[in-house]
């Protein structure tokens, strides 16, 4: 036999009894963004390699060690894309969408870090991302942080994250903290692990974001960012707390929140959660008004989030939120007897015409009854219709309720799908 051939490491198939959460979960986002006017946009999972280094920065972690990056047969650099709002950016600019608009946009699909996997961590990875351009104001920071808390609520996820927020400040402003915070980081180098080290020389900020308890200790008597605000972005960040104070909104500020990315000013914010053990972040974004110019736009403010839908599928499985998931199947035809199969295939066609909201599956093969059952339950559907020599005779089918909630009955086929909709009630 020939050696099987097994997926990448860290890239994972979904398997058909696991898409139903993944269908339920992306059918709410769908519901949710629509009701907050977004539209959908679509890009290449490939991009030119230099995008990112403009975008995210060439001294990120995603840069130096986690991107998938490779020449092609021109030559030419390209990445499969390890984050959204750098491509949104670019399709924006090249198909003239930001330019004094207002664009509020959403996407989902495959990103991909070659990071050590983990449990809702893999190296290809789902996101969703919400992305917004054209408003400076503090408005529509409140309102992506809605959303993303409406999307909670419907998942019934509300009480189990919690929102953390922060200001970056302007960039003038956070390049005069980060000459005092690296002055604070050289009187304190010797404490620090190599990796805050060097993080202090290329991106001082990230050294805010180490998980070394150490380093989280010395960082206690550090300067504060918000010391360094002017008062055009004191008055936006209180606007912002300010609208979700009045949603209802809870949140803690966390001075410690910068984001891996370096394109953020201003408002960021985390959606955190502990429910899938140590403390892990489900959802992030925040406002990046000067990504659009850096990539080669005219100036245009603007901010988003992303959410990795593993992370959350995880949680749903954690908290045991997905016992109302249905399977592909609402109906499962059992034929037994001669002649029964195309009286089945027409019963089948005609519930498909008259109720396509259900899920009709026809039973294909050969099959004594007992097996075809087995083979109904294996599909999850809730109803069987049977059509055997007396029901073809007769021109009835008989009804099961595979659940045993109803009793079972036999309908002329002209009025069956009048009595199907009563079992789906």
């Amino acid at each position: 036999m020939a050696k099987k051939i097994q997926a990448i490491r860290g890239m994972n198939d979904t398997l058909p009894e696991q898409t139903p959460v993944w269908q339920k979960l992306e059918s709410l986002i769908r519901q949710t963004v629509s009701s907050y006017g977004y539209s959908e946009i679509r890009m290449p999972i490939v991009e030119s390699t230099h995008l990112f280094k403009r975008s995210i920065g060439e001294v990120t972690d995603i840069v130096e060690k986690e991107m998938y990056t490779f020449e092609d047969r021109n030559g030419d650099s390209l990445t499969l894309r390890p984050e959204g709002t750098a491509s949104c950016v670019r399709a924006g600019n090249e198909h003239g969408l930001l330019y004094n608009q207002e664009r509020r946009m959403w996407y989902i699909g495959p990103m991909f870090r070659h990071e050590r996997p983990q449990k809702g961590r893999y190296r290809q990875f789902h996101q969703v991302g919400i992305e917004t351009f054209g408003i400076a104001s503090a408005d529509i920071d409140a309102e992506v942080i809605l959303l993303s808390a409406r999307l909670w609520k419907a998942l019934g996820i509300q009480d189990h994250v919690e929102l953390q927020l922060n200001s970056l400040g302007s960039n003038e402003e956070r390049n005069a903290y980060k000459a005092k915070l690296v002055e604070f980081l050289q009187l304190h180098e010797d404490k620090l692990d190599d990796d805050s080290k060097r993080r202090m020389l290329t991106n001082p900020l990230r050294v805010l974001d180490s998980k070394n308890e150490a380093v989280q200790a010395i960082l206690e008597d550090a300067p504060k960012l918000s010391d360094y605000f002017g008062d055009e972005t004191a008055a936006h960040f209180a606007k912002v707390q300010a609208y979700l104070d009045a949603a209802g909104i809870k949140y803690v500020i966390n001075e410690r929140i910068v984001r891996g990315l370096d394109y953020y000013n201003r408002t960021v914010f985390e959606w955190v959660t502990s429910s899938l053990g140590s403390q892990g972040t489900i959802c992030a974004g925040g406002r990046y008004d000067g990504l659009v110019e850096q990539l080669g736009g005219k100036a245009t403010p603007a901010v988003g989030f992303a959410m990795g839908l593993e992370r959350i599928i995880l949680m749903l499985e954690t908290l045991e939120l997905n016992d109302d998931v249905k399977g592909d199947v609402d109906i499962y035809s059992i034929l037994v007897g001669e002649g029964t199969d195309v009286a089945g295939f027409k019963a089948s066609e005609l519930i498909r015409d008259q109720l396509p909201h259900l899920k009709m599956m026809h039973h294909c093969g050969a099959g004594n009854f007992k097996k075809q059952m087995k083979r109904a339950d294996k599909s999850g559907a809730s109803v069987a219709l049977i059509i055997g020599e007396s029901e073809l005779e007769s021109g009835c089918v008989t009804i099961k309720d595979l659940h045993g909630n109803s009793e079972q009955q036999t309908v002329a086929i002209d009025s069956l799908v009048k009595v199907l909709p009563t079992y789906f009630a």
